[in-house]
Order: structure tokens, then sequence, then C-alpha cells
């Protein structure tokens, strides 16, 4: 077909074997799909850092695009003693001190509205209750609710309880349409608080109206793992133990601890991190492919990913663990203090802020792959990838040219802060001599795209509204997590030579050399 010829509607078109197959579509079809349901959003929590960095941000650039429901309420909660007009003054002061376009604020505002309660109170929550009906008599959101618990962890189990009391977590009754609780990590610090929290939840909310949220799931290159391994074929029958080496699994952060000593005296990195994101983007990447993509499917695979770690070698914790924790040091250009210097971390600190862990996955596909997963803060680079290294070529023809040392070919995908999937591969320098070079081939995730996107928790409330628990987390996935984690912290945070074992590493760095020199003789004695 001669490009006179082509139609005009099939300009972004690919012209491939004489016909025509489209390889693009409008980025509005791809936004949003149709919106969802009228509802309440509820933030529990709302005087939080959270709700006006965040949640506010999010679902107001959701209302800028068109995909909110009409109509909506958000109603705030907290035990600051503020008005509704207080609450707008802060929340739209915070929206433009982050450079977010105001031009549909004014729309946007009359649907916040403010109530102060006492989280452990019943009767704070009976007037919720009323509250709410009172503000659907005027606003018909069919009674369909969200409760999100921008709260600390310790709050959940009785904020959950008192919603029920108070006839908040009850569906299609009274008045009431569905009804939906939305929980952030951490879930539990350990197996057997975790099963308590979900016990607790469950006594007044079934596993439909429970999300689990993992705001690193509704990253958009995190989601875009699996259509990149299962919708290409060229990689998927290479996907396997036969074809890759190791897999380094990297959430790099250049902050500190910041205002969350509190929280990060009592969890560390490995709760922090290794529990819930290191081990959704292992999953995602060693997972089988689910019958279909629906939420349950695509949960059962993870599920059996989590189920299929090796029981990590307890007898041998250092072995294929580093922990480390920052020093002095310069990130970017500017000086740091230490960890043990940080507001509200003790002056003799143990708690590790960077860990690397060698994981196998025992299964046909992974048998005898190393996964490395490394995490930590105070680091060279905000960064956030899965590197896929390939095996060497099993033989080569130009030994006696070149060597025995021809390097594998290596995948990233890049999650943060550059959207980006990239191949590296040996081919011939130019020139009358046979030399190889590594070149790359490199795609950006926005590369053709000019339209809107989602942030990670815009398209997590989204999710919620439309009742799509697949970017969220399930309870036996949890557990499972738990399970294979737990081991490893009561050896760590049990040891007699805990303190010899953590190691210190300059702020700007990436991390321990112990890390480094502990991957190479591992990778070296396989």
């Amino acid at each position: 077909m001669s490009e006179k010829d082509r139609p005009a509607e099939t300009t972004l078109e690919t012209i491939v074997e004489g016909h025509v197959t489209s390889d693009t579509v409008s980025p509005e079809d791809c936004l949003l799909e149709s919106p969802p349901d009228p509802c309440t959003i509820v933030i529990i929590g709302a005087s939080g850092d959270l709700t006006s960095r965040k949640l506010i941000p999010s679902v107001y650039n959701l209302f800028t695009n068109n995909g909110l429901p009409d109509p909506f309420l958000i109603v705030g909660c907290a035990r600051s003693e503020i008005s509704t007009d207080e609450f707008r003054v802060k929340l739209r002061s915070s929206a433009e001190e982050s450079g977010h376009d105001m031009k549909r604020w004014s729309e946007f505002e009359p649907r916040l509205h403010y109530l102060p309660i006492s989280y452990d109170s019943e009767g704070s929550y009976l007037e919720l209750a009323n509250f709410l009906r009172d503000l659907e008599k005027d606003v018909d959101t069919a009674g369909n609710r969200i409760f999100y618990l921008s709260l600390p962890m310790f709050l959940y189990k009785i904020t959950a309880q008192l919603l029920g009391s108070a006839g908040l977590s009850a569906e299609n009754v009274g008045g009431n349409g569905w009804s939906r609780i939305v929980v952030e990590k951490p879930y539990g610090s350990d197996r057997a608080s975790a099963a308590d929290l979900d016990r607790s939840i469950h006594e007044n909310f079934n596993e439909s109206q429970i999300f689990r949220i993992d705001h690193y799931l509704a990253k958009e290159t995190v989601q875009n793992i699996l259509m990149f391994r299962f919708a290409n074929a060229i990689f998927e029958p290479i996907w396997n133990r036969n074809f890759i080496d190791h897999v380094d699994i990297i959430a790099a952060e250049t902050l500190g601890v910041e205002k969350r000593a509190g929280y990060y005296e009592k969890e560390g990195v490995l709760r922090d991190m290794f529990q819930n994101h290191m081990m959704q983007l292992l999953a995602l990447t060693a997972m089988e492919p689910p019958n279909d993509f629906e939420s349950d499917a695509v949960h059962n695979e993870k599920v059996k990913v989590f189920g299929a770690l090796q029981p990590f070698p307890t007898d041998n914790v250092y072995g294929n663990l580093v922990l480390g924790q920052y020093g002095h040091g310069t990130v970017g250009d500017t000086k740091v203090q230490s960890y043990r210097e940080e507001e509200g971390v003790d002056a003799t600190s143990l708690t590790p802020t960077f860990a690397m862990m060698r994981v196998f996955v025992d299964n046909m596909r992974w048998q005898g792959v190393p996964f490395y997963l490394t995490s930590g803060k105070r680091l060279g680079a905000k960064l956030t990838e899965i590197v896929i290294r390939f095996r060497e070529t099993p033989h080569s023809m130009f030994r006696d040219i070149l060597g025995d040392d021809i390097s594998g070919n290596i995948l990233t995908m890049g999650i943060q802060p550059e959207e980006h999937i990239s191949l590296k591969f040996q081919t011939k320098s130019p020139g009358a001599k046979v030399c190889l070079r590594t070149v790359t081939m490199d795609f950006n995730y926005q590369q053709g795209y000019d339209g809107p996107t989602l942030a990670a928790y815009e398209k997590a409330l989204l999710d919620c509204m439309n009742g799509d628990q697949m970017l969220f987390w399930r309870q036996d996935g949890i557990d499972l997590t738990w399970k294979f984690l737990e081991p490893v912290l009561e050896e760590c945070e049990g040891c007699s030579d805990r303190d010899e074992r953590l190691k210190t590493y300059d702020a700007g760095s990436w991390g321990p050399v112990e890390a480094a020199e502990l991957k190479k003789l591992l990778t070296m004695t396989r």
C-alpha cells in the first residue's frame, strides 16, 4: 500500500505484510474506562501528609481529566478541630504549592467536607454515619462509600471495628450502597500480627470489600511488566532458567528517613520494602501466565511464586544477605547526616536502612536462578528497575579472535524515574579488525504518547471505585511473604553480633562494599 493509498484515519498505524495493523490508539481510549459509580470517599486521618500530598491531588487530577463519577463527595476526618472551610483552604494551599493546575479547583472544592472525629470513639463513627446520610440527601451517591485509612497501623483494627458497629460496613441495607475499606501498608509487623489484623477487619468487612493498597503496583511501568512478558512472543520462550543467569531487582532511594523515624526505627528496610514492594516486583517477574487477565487469576499466580520461595537458610543468613545503615555523606550536592543523627533515631540504633538479599524460586521455570533483591535509603540515585541478565553463549566460534569472555545480553525494565525498557546485545564494531561492542536498544515508556497519564494513587483510587482488586494485595499473598521473611527477621534481630553484621555505608554511595563483594562471590561460586 502506498502512502497516498493509506486511509487518513490510519496516520499512526503500521503497514505489515499488506495489512493495516494498529500499533497505537488515541490517548483518550486508554486513559479511562467508563466513569465509576457515584460515591463518597471518606479519608480517615485526613490531617496527615498523605492526604494533602497524594490523595487529594490524585482525586483532583482525576476530576480534571473527567475520570470521576458525577456526583461524588470527599469527606476528611481527623482529630483536628477545624471547619470544612479551613480544610478546603489547607488543601488548596497544598495543591498550589505542588504546582497543580488550579483552573477547575472552584468546581472541585464544594465536593470537599470535613468532620472532626476521635479514632477510638464509637460516638464519633455514629456521628459520621449521620453526617454522611445528611450530605447524601442533597447529593445522590447511592450510598456508595470508600473508607480510606490514612492512619498508623495500630489504629486499623479499632477503626474497622467502629465502622462496622456504626453500620458503615454494611452493604445495600438501610440506604447504604457498596462499602469498601482501603488499608495502607504495613500489613502487620510479622506473620501473627498480619493474621490478627486480617481477622479483625474481616469481622465487619468481607474480602471483596477490602483493598490492601501497594502504590508500587499501580505504577504504569509495573503494570507493563505483564504486558511486556506475555504480549510479546519473542520473550516468553526464553524467560526461564535455560536462558537467564540471574535477576536483579533494585529499589534505591536518595531520601533518608525524613520524618518517619518513629515508624522506621520499628520496621527497618526489610519490613518497609521487602515484605511488600520487593516481593510484588519479584512475583511479577517470576509468575506464570494467568489463564485470563482477571484479578483472581493474576493473584493465584503471584501466590504460587510466594509459595515456591526457597526457605531462607537461617543457618547461613549472612551468606545470602547484607544489611547496612547509612552514615555521613553527600547526596547530589548536599551534605547529609548519618541515620543515627536523624531526629527521632536512637544514637546507637541497629536498624538497617539497606539490604541485599539472594532468593530462589523453586519451580520448573526458575530452579537454580538467583534473584538479587536490593533496596536502601540515601543511595546514589533514585532508581527502581528489574534487570534480566541472560546467560553467555554456550559456545564461542570467536574464541581464537576474541577469547571466551563475551558478555551476555541484558534486559532492563526501568520503573522510576526513567520509565523505559532497554536491551543490550553484542555487535561488530566498524573496521577491518573483528571487535565486538555492546549496543543498546532503548524504548521510553512515554514514547509516541502525548496524552494525560494516571499517577499511581490515581490508578489505585480509580480501581477501588470500580471494585477491581487486581493491583491490591490478597491476604494469602501477605501471609506467605511474612512466612518467608519472618525467620530472616528473627535471626537478624536476635543474633548476638548484630552490630558487627550491620555495615555502614556513605550516604550517596551504592551501599556497603560488602554487598558488591558478596554478590560477586555468590555469582562466582554458582
